[in-house]
């Protein structure tokens, strides 16, 4: 019925167990109380009896019970020898019966004292009955609390049993979202986290089938050109020089299918990164390393890189190495497509969602009916594989980061690639000077 590590067993055990005490300890005190009050209630009576005996009074003065008290009492006059014997109560039993004894003072010039004792026989009885009572009470209770817990256990892993058979359901080709509306409030966090799985699976399903055929097609259109241009070479014998020329443009051929594979090789390299055990970093001095090393490059091309960092330092848990994936990917585009004395900025900022990081660029903007993100997808007629914003989005996917891209909308062309760090498990720390 239940797993080794089950939750439901757990509830049920606690329940069950929290349970018993509450009873145990609910019925010891009521009925610890209840017969406090009727032993209570019997002392005060036989102290009426010594009090009236000792005050020359009538036994029974008002005593609508006369009948009843006068056959289960016994009077009798002690002399003892102890002179501080003020007054003492004590309960006794002798064949079945039980008796309860009050000793009070009734001479003490004399050392005398009354000793009346009263059959409390019936009233064990009724306090014997009222156990019995409280006890099948408790044990009805008992199994209705276990009928209701298992009932509420039940009723609690109902959804994650739909949201599981939902799951099981699915596969890489037919999934749907979860409708999160049919899920009770608690669970709805649940649903939310399992629709942005699903749409990260339909996404990566998705860019494999279309890094696949992207493959095949950018390998096969050079291998094709390699074969023909190979075909048109054996057609006629040629000179050394001509043979030559050929061999160095096939190898300029297989140098293109190289750098297409080693960008699919950097893929499984991303995937390998991804499992990097987070390392505890300040985003804003990677940044200012990266603007470093391309600030030089920049002016090498006659392009200016500009800086802005906001907050001064940014913690954050998460593998580097993806992180300067995605940065050195927008810095190498925005000096790609920026030409010749204009300027690409690197920015930094904190918002509500955590930090912001963009790649300013004044190059010819993009088309926003593509998906840039798709792998072997170029912008322009700059050479590439394509792959680059293909591996930036896995690895934002993998930093649970957003990635976004987007033309500038200041009167100026060049496109805005950006970048935001969730601040959960991340915090500023401020610098002075």
């Amino acid at each position: 019925m239940f797993s080794k590590h089950s939750i439901r067993k757990d509830f049920l055990i606690q329940i069950i167990i929290s349970t018993l005490a509450l009873i145990f300890a609910f019925s010891s005190i009521l009925y610890f109380f209840i017969e406090k009050s009727i032993y209570d209630e019997k002392h005060a009576e036989l102290l009426k009896y010594a009090q009236n005996i000792s005050n020359y009074q009538s036994l029974f003065q008002q005593d609508e019970t006369f009948n009843e008290n006068f056959f289960s009492l016994n009077i009798e006059i002690i002399y003892l020898k102890r002179e501080d014997l003020k007054m003492s109560e004590y309960e006794k039993t002798e064949s079945k019966h039980t008796y309860l004894t009050l000793i009070y003072p009734f001479n003490l010039k004399n050392n005398a004292y009354l000793k009346i004792t009263k059959d409390i026989t019936s009233t064990k009885h009724l306090l014997n009955r009222i156990l019995k009572y409280i006890f099948l009470i408790n044990i009805a209770g008992f199994l209705l609390v276990v009928l209701y817990a298992i009932t509420l256990s039940k009723m609690l892993v109902r959804p994650i049993k739909q949201l599981s058979a939902k799951l099981s359901n699915m596969n890489e080709h037919l999934m749907k979202p979860i409708d999160t509306t049919t899920l009770p409030k608690e669970f709805e966090p649940l649903g939310e986290m399992l629709n942005h799985l699903i749409a990260r699976i339909q996404n990566f399903v998705k860019y494999q089938k279309e890094l696949f055929i992207g493959t095949a097609h950018e390998l096969k259109t050079p291998l094709a050109v390699i074969k023909l241009k190979n075909q048109v070479t054996l057609i006629k014998e040629r000179s050394p020089k001509e043979y030559i020329e050929a061999l160095q443009n096939t190898n300029k051929t297989i140098d293109e299918m190289n750098i297409i594979v080693s960008n699919i090789l950097n893929i499984g390299r991303q995937e390998g990164a991804q499992l990097e055990k987070p390392q505890q970093v300040d985003v804003i001095s990677i940044l200012k390393q990266k603007a470093d090393d391309f600030k030089l490059l920049a002016s090498n091309e006659g392009k200016e890189l500009e800086m802005s960092f906001e907050p001064n330092a940014f913690m954050a848990m998460l593998q580097v190495s993806l992180l300067n994936q995605i940065i050195q990917n927008f810095l190498q585009n925005a000096l790609k497509f920026t030409p010749k004395d204009k300027t690409v900025q690197l920015r930094s900022s904190q918002d509500d969602y955590g930090l912001l990081i963009e790649v300013i660029d004044e190059g010819c903007g993009i088309d926003d009916s593509v998906d840039l993100f798709a792998p072997f997808v170029r912008q322009g007629n700059r050479q590439g594989v394509g792959l680059g914003l293909f591996l930036a989005k896995s690895a934002a996917d993998a930093l649970g980061a957003k990635i976004k891209i987007r033309n500038r909308e200041d009167g100026i062309d060049g496109t805005i690639a950006s970048l935001q760090l969730n601040s959960k498990l991340s915090c500023i720390i401020p610098r002075y000077k």
